[in-house]
């Protein structure tokens, strides 16, 4: 990667991901995690603030080193043990069964290969582990999603490989999980084509 994804986007993405609709989202479905927890696509650890009590532990992947430097003050001010435990979510280098709860806010637009990541949680999840999702994908109205087929390669572009029109339920289903929880709809104040969120909670099927 050069220079723009690995400098300019992660500082993108800090701002344009922590505004406040994305921080209710971030509240909403960080609510329930307990235990260790794994989370995919870390960030600048905009999630942190809003560990619940019950988490002991996060382990963080996160490709980008800016990403994680930028976290590091919210890391630093965290009661909960944060550690960066991998780079790649297709690729977890983590034991079968290793955690109770998993989350992922805004990642599955980005990952080259979604199924294999949604496959690799699952399987790093425990017996009645529960993953928790806020992922921006394929709108629910037909003129919205032309408009993202459209407007999807500039997004790929200027924002490090991320889709518009990944479908986010499908991709959950087809990797072997349950919905026990899905609400769609779109984040108030931003435009529709890039705000379609699918926001839930997910079992091993």
């Amino acid at each position: 990667m050069g220079f723009y994804e690995t400098q300019v986007v992660p500082r993108l993405v800090n701002v344009a991901c922590g505004n406040r609709a994305t921080r209710a989202r971030r509240q909403q479905v960080c609510a329930g995690l307990h235990g260790r927890v794994l989370e995919i696509g870390f960030g600048s650890g905009l999630n942190v603030a809003f560990y619940p009590p019950a988490v002991s532990s996060v382990d963080a992947v996160e490709p980008a080193d800016v990403g994680w430097r930028l976290a590091s003050s919210r890391i630093a001010a965290s009661p909960v043990a944060i550690r960066r435990s991998g780079l790649d979510g297709q690729s977890l280098p983590f034991a079968d069964d290793s955690f109770d709860t998993a989350l992922s806010t805004w990642t599955l637009c980005t990952i080259p290969d979604p199924v294999a990541a949604l496959h690799e949680v699952r399987r790093v999840l425990r017996p009645g582990g529960t993953l928790h999702f806020v992922e921006h994908g394929l709108a629910p109205d037909l003129g919205v999603q032309r408009w993202q087929r459209r407007l999807e390669p500039l997004q790929k572009r200027v924002a490090g490989g991320c889709h518009l029109t990944r479908p986010i339920a499908d991709l959950l289903i087809g990797s072997g999980w349950r919905l026990v929880e899905l609400e769609i709809g779109y984040e108030p104040g931003a435009p529709k084509f890039l705000a379609a969120d699918s926001t839930g909670i997910a079992v091993p099927a």
